[in-house]
């Protein structure tokens, strides 16, 4: 059986396994993430290594973005206009390709992770859903007809703008670019930043858990109305939280407003918006998907 190596890129730390599912990981390491030249280094001689035990078919990279996926482009490969220091405009697959001599997969953190749920995981089954990663950032990946979706880039969901009550919450958003976008305003540094206090560490009668409830929720309306997925589901260390899905489902279903008559969002609202059945393996387990999926489709 071929065996395919993953590396979830993440903003804070590298994660990189062998093997050929969630039942069958050979070898996994993590690391800090650091310069791009150190840790796409530390990530190709975790491979080398484990290539002489048994070959390796391929390697997927779900990381973190934004990001240029497209097969056709000359900078197919690169981290693009990233916040992160000393990542922007970084050429991720052609180290890897040079070294490892292998097919390269290469898409988002949560394309990857969707992928990997649409494999595995909690999207089993449905072919058109939504996967949401709410932790140091926000984002969004899109599986519609069983593909993941890809346009001028791939989505960027965080950083839509939604409405921001500035007398209900001061706070003006961390994000960079845009400040109170829904990353901006609805992402763990956000929580921490309006309540001087890591979302970890608040109780859950706090009133901090219906605020954030709320701006996800707004973000998933919008996200309901625009793309029609037949699921969501929402990880990320935020979403660790398990208490806030009931609010979610309830902000959810106010904010609709009874303009949606499925029984998922009627009835069911806790099988539409749920969390990832591959927990947090989501992230790296999409990676060995994209692997895979980088032999099959060349």
């Amino acid at each position: 059986m071929a065996l395919f190596g993953g590396i979830e890129a993440g903003g804070t730390k590298f994660v990189c396994a062998v093997g050929t599912g969630p039942d069958d990981i050979r070898a996994e390491i993590r690391f800090p993430t650091g310069a791009p030249e150190a840790s796409i280094g530390q990530a190709i001689a975790f491979f080398k290594e484990q290539s002489q035990q048994e070959g390796l078919a391929s390697v997927g990279v779900a990381c973190f973005g934004p990001l240029d996926p497209d097969l056709r482009s000359p900078r197919f490969g690169y981290v693009t206009t990233t916040p992160k220091p000393l990542w922007a405009h970084t050429d991720f697959v052609g180290p890897l390709r040079q070294a490892l001599g292998v097919p390269i997969g290469f898409d988002t953190d949560v394309n990857g992770a969707a992928l990997g749920e649409q494999r595995w995981g909690a999207a089993q089954g449905v072919d058109s859903f939504v996967y949401l990663t709410i932790g140091t950032g926000l984002g969004g990946g899109c599986m519609v007809n069983g593909k993941l979706l890809h346009g001028l880039m791939h989505p960027e969901m965080g950083h839509m703008l939604i409405p921001h009550n500035w007398d209900a919450d001061p706070y003006a958003g961390f994000c960079p670019y845009h400040g109170d976008c829904w990353e901006g305003l609805a992402a763990g540094p956000a929580i921490e930043g309006r309540w001087q206090t890591p979302g970890s560490q608040l109780p859950v009668d706090h009133p901090a858990w219906e605020l954030e409830a709320h701006y996800l929720a707004l973000g998933l309306v919008n996200i309901i109305c625009t793309l029609s997925p037949q699921r969501i589901i929402m990880g990320g260390g935020v979403m660790d939280q398990r208490h806030l899905f009931a609010l979610v489902h309830n902000h959810v279903y106010t904010m609709l407003n009874g303009y949606i008559q499925m029984r998922e969002i009627l009835e069911n609202m806790d099988r539409y918006i749920v969390p990832p059945g591959l927990g947090n393996r989501a992230g790296v387990l999409g990676a060995i998907a994209l692997a895979e999926q980088a032999v099959n489709h060349g």
